[in-house]
Formats: C-alpha cells, structure tokens, sequence
C-alpha cells in the first residue's frame, strides 16, 4: 500500500451537498485535505462546510453552482481564482437520474441529465487535469455506476451516461500513467442516498442498499494502493453482477435488468 497524502492538497468535490458527495468531503478532510464543496444547495454546503472546519481544523469552502449550467467548469474555475485557491485534486460526483421510459421523459430533463453527469463532468476534467498531472501526488475520481456496466431499460439516459463516465475515466487512468495522478472511476450499486429521492426509490432494481461511507471508504481504499486500478466496483455482490453480465450477453442481461425494474415498478 502506498496512501495518499491528502495534507497540504484542496479537493474539489461536485454533488457535495449529501450522500456520496458530502461523505468524500468527511472522509478526505479526515486525511487532512482542505476540501471545495460544489453543489446548488448553498445553506446545505456551508453547514457542512462549518462542520469540517471544526471537526478536522481543515479550510472548506462552498461554492453554489448548478452543473447543468453552459460553461460551469471555466465559471468555477473564475470562483476559485478570485478565491486564491489552488485545486490538486478532483472528485467529479455530481449525478442524477431519470427513471420513466425513454419515449415518455421529458426532453429538457434528460438534457440536464446529459449536462451535468458528462459534460460537467468532462468540462472540469479538461479544465482541471493538466495542473493535477503536473502536481502529482493527487486523485481523480469520476463517480460513474453499475448502471455502467449493462443497459437499464427505464433509465437508459443514466446508464449510458454512467457508460461514457466508465470508459472516459478508464482512458484518462491510462493516459496519466507516471504522473503521480491517481485516476480512477467508481461505480457504486445502489447506495442509500437522496438520489432515489430524485429517481423514485423503485431505481435500486429491488437490490440492497450501501451506505455512503462504505462506498467512500472502499473507494479511498483503491487509491490508496501502490498501484490503483482504473476503477473499482463497491461491494462483492455487484462485482459479482458485472462479471455475470459478461459472461450472460448483452440480451440475456437486458431482459435480466429490464424485468427486475418492472418487478421495482419502473415505468414503461
């Protein structure tokens, strides 16, 4: 193992507000790194921003913006310049999903899903990863899904968004070979968060529920590696799901997923 060392670094995480992304915050100021909060909840941000600085004597900063916005990564960019702050590593988590049948959404939601689960996410990479490469000694996580890993009829947007953020990452985890930059994409099964509040809690497919810090805790783990993968599954069960769906076929595993989110009430 060689851990990270998160002293001295400024962690810009997305999503901050709750669930994963409010955990990585806890559990990266917990190492010692200052952390940037970036969510639109602002009242949520800086009660948790409160909480970091006098838990861990750490600088948290929160910072509303909408990522669904056109141009929020060079806006953000312009905030933390103002701010003085220097950011050496990247937590790209913010996501949503939409779960009704594909030819029954609405066509400006699913617009906002596309924007701040891909292209947010690959804005702030681009804007951001030339100066986390030249730092080193840094992360790069990408918050990608096991909706990545199969097509999930009644939230095919989400899951071919968490397919591009998984073959995205996995490409950026090559390319920053000997850097000194740690990429890596994590793919969380269904994790209890407020996520479900937004797609309807029938999303999870009738399949057991993670906590955040376990996720966070199995991702940190990964990183900390002498030589981290380019991404990471959390739990035995959906390792287990992934390899199964391989060795399945793209058929079998579709009408596999597609019954199990009728059975969970997905819409049609």
């Amino acid at each position: 193992m060689t851990p990270v060392d998160y002293h001295g670094q400024t962690t810009l995480i997305t999503g901050a507000s709750a669930g994963i992304g409010a955990e990585f915050a806890r559990q990266l100021a917990a190492r010692g790194s200052d952390v940037v909060l970036v969510a639109r909840r602002l009242g949520r941000l800086e009660r948790l921003a409160d909480e970091l600085a006098t838990a861990y004597g750490i600088i948290a900063t929160p910072i509303a913006m909408d990522l669904a916005a056109p141009g929020v990564a060079a806006a953000l960019d312009a905030a933390l310049t103002e701010r003085g702050l220097t950011v050496t590593s990247l937590i790209n988590n913010a996501g949503f999903a939409t779960n009704t049948a594909f030819h029954q959404e609405d066509p400006q939601r699913l617009e906002a899903e596309i924007a701040v689960n891909v292209t947010s996410l690959v804005d702030l990479s681009r804007v951001f990863i030339e100066r986390l490469r030249a730092r080193g000694g840094g992360v790069l996580v990408n918050v990608a899904s096991m909706a990545a890993y199969q097509a999930i009829p009644t939230m095919a947007v989400y899951g071919a968004t968490k397919a591009f953020v998984l073959s995205f990452t996995e490409a950026l985890w090559y390319e920053s070979r000997g850097t000194g930059l740690r990429v890596m994409a994590l793919s969380p099964g269904a994790t209890e968060t407020e996520f479900f509040d937004v797609a309807g809690a029938q999303a999870d497919g009738g399949t057991s529920r993670m906590r955040p810090d376990e996720v966070v805790a199995i991702a940190l783990k990964a990183l900390d590696r002498r030589t981290p993968p380019p991404s990471v599954i959390t739990g035995t069960r959906n390792r287990l799901m992934a390899h199964a769906g391989r060795l399945a076929g793209r058929r079998r595993m579709t009408m596999t997923i597609g019954s199990m989110m009728d059975r969970a009430g997905g819409g049609r």
